[in-house]
């Protein structure tokens, strides 16, 4: 598998699932770097340099809504590529119009996830 380049933070308070997520994404040739703290995303974001943030909507009481409008606005973080991630009902239509490029419902199939990674980072 080629080496992308491409640097992915996932932001999710479930740790199995941000383990499987950075196993999965690193066999596809992403680095990736996984916080369960939702209020260091913008720091995580200029300190790696981060391409893409795979962002959970709930996470440790914390909407990821409101950092995903928090990113939008901050000049140094506002160009990162946001795909946010729920099981919550009708979700999508919250984080798209929070800001987030795209929007992923758990479970999700693991082709699908890759496939939106894909096209949000060419």
């Amino acid at each position: 598998m080629k080496k992308s380049n491409t640097k992915i933070l996932v932001v999710d308070d479930d740790t199995a699932i941000g383990d499987m997520l950075k196993m999965l994404l690193e066999m596809n040739g992403y680095e990736v770097i996984v916080s369960e703290k939702p209020e260091e995303t913008e720091e995580n974001i200029i300190t790696h340099g981060i391409d893409l943030v795979l962002l959970d909507m709930l996470i440790s009481g914390v909407n990821g809504t409101d950092v995903c409008e928090r990113i939008r606005r901050e000049e140094t973080t506002k160009h990162v590529t946001i795909l946010m991630m729920s099981a919550l009902h009708d979700a999508g239509k919250k984080c798209k119009a929070a800001g987030a490029n795209d929007f992923i419902a758990k479970p999700f199939d693991m082709d699908e996830l890759l496939e939106k990674i894909k096209i949000l980072v060419q």
